[in-house]
């Protein structure tokens, strides 16, 4: 129960920090926004370090040995947060909500099929049926919008 709760938490943090960043970007640019969303993320994940007591230790070889590749996931994380921060405010959560979802379980499934060349026929056909769900359920929005 602990896990359910621990996951349900997780995602209204999520939705709830679209909604600010939003509005952060409203008030003062999607750049700015953007910077300052790393900036307090950075910090509060520096206070954390601290409070946990833990060493923090990286030799030399250990960033030698790290795939070029993985340092790319803060300007990901970047795009992320300037696109999501773009289009929070053109579409519904619930459709925001599943277009993430959807990236990351695709991302997901290339990242495994090219770091480990496993290639899930379940997680590409469930995606693929979330996709034409989303899709058919756009459409029908659509379909009642243009009715009106």
């Amino acid at each position: 129960m602990l896990y359910v709760t621990i996951a349900i938490l997780s995602g209204v943090s999520i939705v709830i920090a679209r909604i600010i960043n939003s509005n952060l970007a409203k008030r003062i640019g999607i750049i700015q926004g953007t910077f300052y969303n790393y900036v307090f993320g950075l910090l509060l994940s520096f206070i954390f370090l601290v409070l946990s007591h833990e060493l923090l230790h990286i030799s030399t070889q250990t960033m030698k040995s790290i795939p070029l590749w993985a340092y790319l996931g803060g300007l990901t994380g970047v795009l992320v947060v300037v696109l999501s921060s773009y289009i929070t405010p053109k579409i519904s959560a619930f459709y925001l909500t599943l277009l993430m979802f959807i990236g990351q379980l695709f991302v997901g499934i290339i990242i495994d099929y090219f770091t480990l060349n496993i290639l899930s026929i379940g997680k590409v056909i469930g995606g693929s049926l979330v996709l034409i769900g989303l899709s058919y359920n756009l459409l029908i929005d659509l379909k009642s919008i243009n009715l009106r």
